[in-house]
Protein backbone atom coordinates (compact mmCIF):
# COMPACT_ATOMS: atom_id res chain seq x y z
CA UNK A 1 0.00 0.00 0.00
CA UNK A 2 1.47 3.42 -0.90
CA UNK A 3 2.22 5.70 2.04
CA UNK A 4 0.43 9.03 2.17
CA UNK A 5 3.69 10.93 1.67
CA UNK A 6 3.91 9.39 -1.80
CA UNK A 7 0.29 10.16 -2.64
CA UNK A 8 0.60 13.73 -1.38
CA UNK A 9 3.63 14.46 -3.57
CA UNK A 10 1.64 16.67 -6.01
CA UNK A 11 0.60 18.91 -3.09
CA UNK A 12 3.57 18.46 -0.73
CA UNK A 13 4.76 22.07 -1.00
CA UNK A 14 1.20 23.34 -0.56
CA UNK A 15 0.69 21.25 2.59
CA UNK A 16 3.84 22.74 4.10
CA UNK A 17 2.40 26.21 3.56
CA UNK A 18 -0.88 25.07 5.11
CA UNK A 19 0.98 23.93 8.24
CA UNK A 20 2.69 27.34 8.47
CA UNK A 21 -0.65 29.15 8.19
CA UNK A 22 -2.10 26.83 10.83
CA UNK A 23 0.75 27.46 13.27
CA UNK A 24 0.82 31.23 12.70
CA UNK A 25 -2.93 31.54 13.26
CA UNK A 26 -2.87 29.65 16.56
CA UNK A 27 0.17 31.43 18.04
CA UNK A 28 -0.64 33.08 21.37
CA UNK A 29 1.22 35.33 23.81
CA UNK A 30 0.19 32.89 26.56
CA UNK A 31 2.63 29.97 27.04
CA UNK A 32 -0.08 27.56 28.26
CA UNK A 33 -2.10 28.10 25.08
CA UNK A 34 0.97 27.52 22.91
CA UNK A 35 1.74 24.38 24.92
CA UNK A 36 -1.71 22.93 24.27
CA UNK A 37 -1.66 23.93 20.59
CA UNK A 38 1.74 22.27 20.23
CA UNK A 39 0.24 19.13 21.74
CA UNK A 40 -2.68 18.98 19.32
CA UNK A 41 -0.34 19.56 16.37
CA UNK A 42 0.66 15.94 16.98
CA UNK A 43 -2.91 15.02 15.94
CA UNK A 44 -2.28 16.14 12.36
CA UNK A 45 -1.65 12.60 11.25
CA UNK A 46 -3.09 11.97 7.81
CA UNK A 47 -4.19 15.59 7.14
CA UNK A 48 -6.88 13.97 5.01
CA UNK A 49 -9.24 16.95 4.89
CA UNK A 50 -6.68 19.58 3.84
CA UNK A 51 -5.35 17.12 1.27
CA UNK A 52 -8.83 16.49 -0.16
CA UNK A 53 -9.42 20.23 -0.46
CA UNK A 54 -6.10 20.87 -2.20
CA UNK A 55 -6.33 17.86 -4.50
CA UNK A 56 -9.89 18.80 -5.49
CA UNK A 57 -8.63 22.26 -6.41
CA UNK A 58 -5.69 20.85 -8.35
CA UNK A 59 -7.93 18.32 -10.13
CA UNK A 60 -10.07 21.27 -11.25
CA UNK A 61 -7.07 23.15 -12.61
CA UNK A 62 -5.35 25.21 -9.93
CA UNK A 63 -4.52 25.85 -6.28
CA UNK A 64 -4.94 29.45 -5.13
CA UNK A 65 -3.98 31.28 -1.90
CA UNK A 66 -7.60 30.81 -0.80
CA UNK A 67 -7.14 27.05 -1.00
CA UNK A 68 -4.16 27.22 1.38
CA UNK A 69 -6.08 29.29 3.91
CA UNK A 70 -9.13 27.04 3.73
CA UNK A 71 -7.04 23.89 4.06
CA UNK A 72 -5.76 25.26 7.39
CA UNK A 73 -9.32 26.19 8.39
CA UNK A 74 -10.77 22.71 7.79
CA UNK A 75 -7.89 21.10 9.70
CA UNK A 76 -8.65 23.36 12.68
CA UNK A 77 -12.32 22.41 12.53
CA UNK A 78 -11.40 18.73 12.32
CA UNK A 79 -8.97 18.95 15.23
CA UNK A 80 -11.60 20.69 17.32
CA UNK A 81 -13.97 17.77 16.72
CA UNK A 82 -11.23 15.31 17.74
CA UNK A 83 -10.53 17.17 20.99
CA UNK A 84 -14.25 17.32 21.81
CA UNK A 85 -14.81 13.68 20.78
CA UNK A 86 -12.10 12.56 23.19
CA UNK A 87 -13.95 14.32 26.00
CA UNK A 88 -17.24 12.67 25.03
CA UNK A 89 -15.59 9.25 24.74
CA UNK A 90 -13.32 9.67 27.78
CA UNK A 91 -10.48 8.59 25.51
CA UNK A 92 -6.91 8.55 26.78
CA UNK A 93 -4.97 8.06 23.55
CA UNK A 94 -5.01 9.85 20.19
CA UNK A 95 -2.36 9.44 17.46
CA UNK A 96 -0.29 7.52 20.05
CA UNK A 97 -0.31 10.64 22.27
CA UNK A 98 -2.11 11.35 25.51
CA UNK A 99 -5.39 13.14 24.81
CA UNK A 100 -5.85 16.72 25.98
CA UNK A 101 -8.60 15.67 28.40
CA UNK A 102 -6.35 13.00 29.92
CA UNK A 103 -3.44 15.45 30.10
CA UNK A 104 -5.17 18.63 31.32
CA UNK A 105 -8.76 17.65 32.12
CA UNK A 106 -12.12 18.04 30.39
CA UNK A 107 -12.42 21.78 31.01
CA UNK A 108 -9.16 22.57 29.23
CA UNK A 109 -10.04 20.18 26.39
CA UNK A 110 -13.47 21.72 25.79
CA UNK A 111 -12.00 25.23 25.84
CA UNK A 112 -9.18 24.24 23.48
CA UNK A 113 -11.70 22.76 21.04
CA UNK A 114 -13.64 26.02 21.20
CA UNK A 115 -10.40 27.94 20.67
CA UNK A 116 -9.67 25.94 17.51
CA UNK A 117 -13.16 26.54 16.12
CA UNK A 118 -12.94 30.25 16.92
CA UNK A 119 -9.59 30.58 15.13
CA UNK A 120 -10.91 28.63 12.15
CA UNK A 121 -13.64 31.21 11.61
CA UNK A 122 -11.29 34.11 12.35
CA UNK A 123 -8.95 32.86 9.64
CA UNK A 124 -11.81 32.17 7.23
CA UNK A 125 -13.27 35.65 7.70
CA UNK A 126 -10.15 37.15 6.09
CA UNK A 127 -11.21 35.90 2.65
CA UNK A 128 -12.87 38.36 0.28
CA UNK A 129 -15.89 36.11 -0.24
CA UNK A 130 -18.18 34.86 2.54
CA UNK A 131 -18.93 31.68 0.56
CA UNK A 132 -16.47 29.57 2.54
CA UNK A 133 -17.50 30.99 5.94
CA UNK A 134 -21.13 30.21 5.26
CA UNK A 135 -20.43 26.71 3.92
CA UNK A 136 -18.09 25.81 6.78
CA UNK A 137 -20.52 27.29 9.31
CA UNK A 138 -23.37 25.23 7.88
CA UNK A 139 -21.14 22.15 7.84
CA UNK A 140 -20.07 22.52 11.49
CA UNK A 141 -23.76 22.84 12.38
CA UNK A 142 -24.39 19.58 10.55
CA UNK A 143 -21.49 17.86 12.32
CA UNK A 144 -22.84 18.94 15.72
CA UNK A 145 -26.33 17.73 14.76
CA UNK A 146 -24.89 14.33 13.88
CA UNK A 147 -23.00 14.09 17.16
CA UNK A 148 -26.12 15.10 19.13
CA UNK A 149 -28.15 12.53 17.21
CA UNK A 150 -25.62 9.83 18.06
CA UNK A 151 -25.56 10.77 21.76
CA UNK A 152 -29.37 10.63 21.90
CA UNK A 153 -29.35 7.13 20.38
CA UNK A 154 -26.83 5.62 22.80
CA UNK A 155 -28.08 2.26 23.96
CA UNK A 156 -30.83 2.23 21.31
CA UNK A 157 -30.76 -1.42 20.28
CA UNK A 158 -33.45 -0.73 17.68
CA UNK A 159 -31.33 1.82 15.79
CA UNK A 160 -31.99 1.36 12.07
CA UNK A 161 -29.48 1.28 9.24
CA UNK A 162 -31.12 4.40 7.82
CA UNK A 163 -30.66 6.31 11.09
CA UNK A 164 -27.06 5.11 11.42
CA UNK A 165 -26.27 6.33 7.90
CA UNK A 166 -27.87 9.68 8.73
CA UNK A 167 -25.65 10.01 11.79
CA UNK A 168 -22.34 9.20 10.11
CA UNK A 169 -23.15 11.29 7.04
CA UNK A 170 -23.66 14.30 9.29
CA UNK A 171 -20.92 13.79 11.87
CA UNK A 172 -18.13 12.63 9.55
CA UNK A 173 -18.92 12.81 5.85
CA UNK A 174 -20.35 16.34 5.78
CA UNK A 175 -16.92 17.86 6.42
CA UNK A 176 -15.09 15.76 3.83
CA UNK A 177 -17.80 16.63 1.30
CA UNK A 178 -17.44 20.33 2.10
CA UNK A 179 -13.65 20.13 1.69
CA UNK A 180 -13.97 18.77 -1.83
CA UNK A 181 -16.65 21.31 -2.79
CA UNK A 182 -14.49 24.17 -1.49
CA UNK A 183 -11.51 22.89 -3.47
CA UNK A 184 -13.54 22.81 -6.67
CA UNK A 185 -15.29 26.13 -6.03
CA UNK A 186 -12.13 28.14 -5.43
CA UNK A 187 -10.55 26.61 -8.54
CA UNK A 188 -13.40 28.09 -10.58
CA UNK A 189 -15.17 24.79 -11.37
CA UNK A 190 -18.79 24.83 -12.53
CA UNK A 191 -21.65 23.79 -10.25
CA UNK A 192 -21.91 20.29 -11.72
CA UNK A 193 -18.23 19.60 -11.04
CA UNK A 194 -18.49 21.05 -7.54
CA UNK A 195 -21.47 18.78 -6.82
CA UNK A 196 -19.65 15.70 -8.15
CA UNK A 197 -16.61 16.39 -6.00
CA UNK A 198 -18.80 16.99 -2.97
CA UNK A 199 -20.41 13.60 -3.65
CA UNK A 200 -16.93 12.06 -3.85
CA UNK A 201 -16.06 13.59 -0.47
CA UNK A 202 -19.32 12.49 1.15
CA UNK A 203 -18.88 8.89 0.04
CA UNK A 204 -15.22 8.84 1.04
CA UNK A 205 -16.25 10.13 4.47
CA UNK A 206 -18.95 7.49 4.87
CA UNK A 207 -16.56 4.70 3.87
CA UNK A 208 -13.91 6.07 6.23
CA UNK A 209 -16.35 6.11 9.17
CA UNK A 210 -17.60 2.59 8.48
CA UNK A 211 -14.03 1.24 8.45
CA UNK A 212 -13.34 3.22 11.62
CA UNK A 213 -16.33 1.52 13.25
CA UNK A 214 -15.05 -1.90 12.14
CA UNK A 215 -11.59 -1.15 13.53
CA UNK A 216 -13.09 -0.01 16.84
CA UNK A 217 -14.26 -3.61 17.24
CA UNK A 218 -11.66 -5.62 15.34
CA UNK A 219 -8.60 -3.35 15.24
CA UNK A 220 -5.36 -3.37 17.21
CA UNK A 221 -5.01 -0.45 19.62
CA UNK A 222 -1.23 -0.34 19.16
CA UNK A 223 -1.59 -0.10 15.37
CA UNK A 224 -4.46 2.37 15.56
CA UNK A 225 -2.62 4.64 17.98
CA UNK A 226 -5.79 5.58 19.83
CA UNK A 227 -8.20 4.19 22.40
CA UNK A 228 -10.47 1.49 20.93
CA UNK A 229 -13.79 0.08 22.12
CA UNK A 230 -15.06 3.50 23.19
CA UNK A 231 -18.13 3.25 20.93
CA UNK A 232 -19.07 0.04 22.69
CA UNK A 233 -18.40 1.43 26.16
CA UNK A 234 -20.70 4.35 25.34
CA UNK A 235 -23.23 1.94 23.77
CA UNK A 236 -23.02 3.61 20.37
CA UNK A 237 -24.35 1.15 17.81
CA UNK A 238 -22.32 0.88 14.62
CA UNK A 239 -22.95 -0.86 11.31
CA UNK A 240 -21.59 -4.34 12.18
CA UNK A 241 -23.66 -4.45 15.38
CA UNK A 242 -26.84 -3.15 13.73
CA UNK A 243 -26.49 -5.79 11.00
CA UNK A 244 -25.94 -8.55 13.57
CA UNK A 245 -28.97 -7.53 15.63
CA UNK A 246 -31.05 -7.62 12.46
CA UNK A 247 -29.80 -11.00 11.22
CA UNK A 248 -28.57 -13.13 14.12
CA UNK A 249 -30.64 -16.00 15.55
CA UNK A 250 -32.59 -15.05 18.68
CA UNK A 251 -30.11 -16.66 21.11
CA UNK A 252 -27.16 -14.94 19.42
CA UNK A 253 -28.98 -11.59 19.55
CA UNK A 254 -29.31 -12.05 23.31
CA UNK A 255 -25.56 -12.60 23.58
CA UNK A 256 -24.81 -9.45 21.56
CA UNK A 257 -27.30 -7.38 23.57
CA UNK A 258 -25.70 -8.59 26.80
CA UNK A 259 -22.21 -7.71 25.57
CA UNK A 260 -23.37 -4.23 24.58
CA UNK A 261 -25.11 -3.73 27.94
CA UNK A 262 -21.81 -4.63 29.62
CA UNK A 263 -20.06 -1.90 27.65
CA UNK A 264 -18.44 -4.21 25.10
CA UNK A 265 -15.46 -4.87 27.36
CA UNK A 266 -14.97 -8.31 25.81
CA UNK A 267 -14.18 -7.22 22.26
CA UNK A 268 -12.97 -10.73 21.38
CA UNK A 269 -16.32 -12.33 22.20
CA UNK A 270 -18.24 -9.59 20.44
CA UNK A 271 -16.05 -9.87 17.35
CA UNK A 272 -16.69 -13.63 17.25
CA UNK A 273 -20.45 -13.03 17.45
CA UNK A 274 -20.29 -10.48 14.64
CA UNK A 275 -18.18 -12.76 12.44
CA UNK A 276 -20.70 -15.57 12.96
CA UNK A 277 -23.38 -13.42 11.32
CA UNK A 278 -21.01 -12.09 8.61
CA UNK A 279 -21.66 -8.62 10.02
CA UNK A 280 -18.06 -7.43 9.78
CA UNK A 281 -17.91 -8.69 6.20
CA UNK A 282 -21.20 -6.90 5.47
CA UNK A 283 -19.84 -3.62 6.85
CA UNK A 284 -16.64 -4.03 4.83
CA UNK A 285 -18.62 -4.63 1.65
CA UNK A 286 -20.77 -1.56 2.35
CA UNK A 287 -17.61 0.54 2.73
CA UNK A 288 -16.35 -0.87 -0.59
CA UNK A 289 -19.57 0.17 -2.33
CA UNK A 290 -19.17 3.73 -1.10
CA UNK A 291 -15.55 3.80 -2.21
CA UNK A 292 -16.53 2.60 -5.68
CA UNK A 293 -19.27 5.24 -5.82
CA UNK A 294 -16.79 7.93 -4.75
CA UNK A 295 -14.38 6.97 -7.53
CA UNK A 296 -17.21 6.97 -10.07
CA UNK A 297 -17.95 10.58 -9.07
CA UNK A 298 -14.55 11.57 -10.48
CA UNK A 299 -15.46 10.43 -14.00
CA UNK A 300 -16.29 13.92 -15.23
CA UNK A 301 -12.85 15.32 -14.36
CA UNK A 302 -10.08 15.62 -16.91
CA UNK A 303 -7.25 13.07 -16.44
CA UNK A 304 -4.57 14.39 -14.07
CA UNK A 305 -2.21 13.32 -11.31
CA UNK A 306 -4.53 14.92 -8.75
CA UNK A 307 -7.53 12.95 -10.00
CA UNK A 308 -5.48 9.73 -9.84
CA UNK A 309 -4.46 10.49 -6.25
CA UNK A 310 -8.09 11.10 -5.23
CA UNK A 311 -8.98 7.71 -6.68
CA UNK A 312 -6.09 5.97 -4.92
CA UNK A 313 -6.89 7.68 -1.62
CA UNK A 314 -10.43 6.31 -1.77
CA UNK A 315 -9.11 2.78 -2.36
CA UNK A 316 -6.70 3.11 0.58
CA UNK A 317 -9.69 3.33 2.94
CA UNK A 318 -10.38 -0.35 2.30
CA UNK A 319 -6.82 -1.26 3.35
CA UNK A 320 -6.78 0.71 6.61
CA UNK A 321 -5.18 -0.71 9.70
CA UNK A 322 -5.08 2.61 11.55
Amino acid sequence: MPVLAELYEPIAADLKQVCRIFDDELFSDLPIVNELCAHVRQYRGKMLRPALLLLSGKACGRITPEHLTLAAVVEMVHMATLVHDDVLDEAELRRRCTTVNALKGNEAAVLLGDYLISHAFHLCSGLDSQYASRLIGATTNTVCEGELQQVCHRGDLDLTLEKYMQIITRKTAALTGACCRLGAHYAGADETTQARLEQYGLHVGIAFQITDDILDIAGCEQQMGKSLGRDLEKQKLTLPIIHALMNAPADQKDVIRKLIAEGGHDRTELRAALEATDSIAYASQTARQYVESAIASLDGLAPSDARDVLSRMAMMILEREH
